[in-house]
């Protein structure tokens, strides 16, 4: 299947790698259907999140370990359940990047991860309610003392 990507142009897609997001995502409820693509061609933290039908919604995200190494998300029972998670080893998760002139001015919204469930491929984006992160925080490892004192 060929698709219109925000970043790319035109790119052929392997249907069974799109996943689908049964609730859409925050501001773009009537989105359901996306798909995973590497951010560059070299091995990366960074994706994007591109919508399957609307070629304009390409969300940069990143796997969160990289910047933040000690990066905690308490998955409810009712998102293990609408993703179908049974094991560990199925969880993806990835955080939103806000991309400004430099990756040290560039930020990532910790407190609203999407999670994907890599071998159902459904996901579902999140918010943390009871955490010390925020929607900005700017791409440096977070250590243990800064974490408590926001």
């Amino acid at each position: 299947m060929n698709i219109q990507t925000k970043y790319s142009g035109e790119i052929k897609i392997n249907e069974e790698n799109m996943i689908q997001f049964a609730q859409g995502l925050p501001s773009f409820e009537e989105e359901k259907s996306f798909i995973l693509l590497p951010f560059s061609e070299e091995p990366s933290p960074f994706y994007i999140l591109q919508s399957t039908t609307t070629p304009a919604l390409g969300l940069v995200v990143m796997t969160p370990f990289s910047f933040f190494p000690d990066y905690q998300a308490k998955l409810s029972d009712q998102t293990l359940e609408a993703l179908e998670i049974e094991n560990e080893e199925d969880v993806a998760i990835f955080v939103v990047l806000t991309l400004r002139d430099s990756l040290e001015e560039s930020t990532a919204n910790l407190r609203g991860p999407i999670v994907i469930n890599s071998t159902r491929k459904k996901g579902k984006q999140i918010g943390l309610s009871e955490s010390s992160y925020h929607t900005k925080h700017a791409l440096q490892p977070v250590t243990d003392s800064e974490k408590k004192e926001e």
